[in-house]
């Protein structure tokens, strides 16, 4: 903004005081009007920063004795301020070349030339927050709320922010008058826009730090938050939880919280996408002849599994409704494979049943398929 746009302001009002204000009271007005309006001890006021800008504005007219008497002349000039149209436009006659001369050329010099480009300070939103939770294999498919202790950057509790002294407040940087941002010539053709080199872009400057926090306005925060992960939630997964990461800046946006899940093994039951999986033990005569067995399931309720006679080893069966909550919130299936067992003893009785079996198998051989295949 140019400093004749400043000049169409009344900065006296801004600051609420009267145009013979002495420099002491103009500047203990400005303390406690930006101590009362500063964006990072006011995060959920939007309109903060705008009047926290014009207050700095303000002050950094009135708080330089050069600047005040160049403003105070041009005011009483016009009166209480410009012709309609404002000064943008404004020619007196009897200038140069075009018949007049631009009222901006006139004012430039009050803050250093028109040419200066300010740049507000936008708010900053808050850090993304990284952690981890463990939880057991029951509680991955059922769902379950965690305490989770953060460690996240926060507005000094000291300071609310400011970065100064209890008691005191920052100035408006004299750099880049509380823009936050510098622009710098390059080859005489170019400019460069970046963050202010004096105040790091934050647009005021510390004289008294907050000892708390060194005058960075920021410090590190503990809680504890109740983190629901959702029922489903698989090994490794991430989930994101908007907002509740570290607060912003200047009244920006809160960053997110990123959960990373960590889901224990369980002894009997495996996953398979959404599906559980579980590996069943079948004697021999039941794969064999057939059998009706039970199975248990995650929840602890039994369910009873039709094991038809002839079954292979490996063969798996679909339990519906017994697995992991889908996407939809809909259940999956539990895939039950049957694993043969092979007694490592067999008792006298046993042993004399196996070998009437092979008797009566006669010459059926298991192996002539195989044979005849690798022909």
């Amino acid at each position: 903004m140019s400093g004749s746009d400043w000049v169409t302001k009344d900065f006296y009002k801004t600051l609420g005081v009267a145009k013979d204000a002495s420099a002491d009271d103009i500047k203990k007005a400005y303390r406690k009007l930006a101590r009362a309006n500063h964006p990072d001890s006011r995060p959920d006021d939007k309109n903060a920063e705008e009047r926290f800008k014009a207050i700095s504005e303000a002050y950094a007219v009135l708080s330089a004795p050069e600047k005040r008497k160049q403003y105070d002349e041009q005011r009483s000039l016009f009166g209480s301020g410009f012709p309609p149209g404002g000064a943008g436009g404004f020619r007196f006659p009897g200038g140069g070349g075009s018949g007049g001369f631009d009222i901006s050329d006139l004012l430039g010099g009050i803050f250093g030339g028109s040419t200066r480009t300010r740049t507000s300070s936008p708010p900053r939103r808050g850090a993304d927050v990284e952690t981890q939770a463990r939880v057991s294999f029951s509680q991955a498919v059922e769902g379950v709320t965690v305490p989770l202790r953060m460690t996240s950057d926060e507005a000094c509790p000291s300071c609310h922010g400011t970065g100064a002294r209890a008691g005191t407040v920052p100035r408006v940087c004299p750099n880049c008058e509380g823009s936050g941002m510098q622009t710098t010539a390059s080859g005489g053709v170019f400019a460069m826009t970046e963050p202010c080199t004096v105040c790091r872009g934050r647009g005021l400057v510390v004289d008294d730090p907050c000892p708390t926090c060194s005058g960075s306005g920021r410090a590190t925060s503990s809680r504890t938050m109740q983190v629901r992960i959702p029922a489903g939630v698989k090994d490794g997964q991430r989930i994101r939880l908007r907002g509740k990461g570290a607060s912003g800046e200047r009244g920006g946006p809160a960053g997110d919280l990123l959960v990373t899940v960590h889901v224990d093994a369980h002894p009997v039951f495996g996953r398979r996408g959404d599906n559980l999986t579980l590996a069943v033990p079948v004697g021999f005569d039941e794969a064999a002849l057939g059998a009706e067995i039970k199975v248990p399931t995650l929840d602890g309720t039994p369910v009873t599994l039709r094991i038809p006679a002839g079954t292979p080893n490996g063969r798996t069966f679909r339990v519906r409704g017994k697995g992991a909550p889908r996407k939809d919130g809909s259940p999956a299936d539990l895939l039950v494979t049957v694993d043969v067992v092979v007694p490592a003893r067999l008792s006298d009785a046993a042993h004399a049943a196996v070998e009437a079996f092979r008797t009566a198998r006669g010459d059926d051989d298991p192996r002539s398929e195989l044979f005849r295949a690798a022909m």
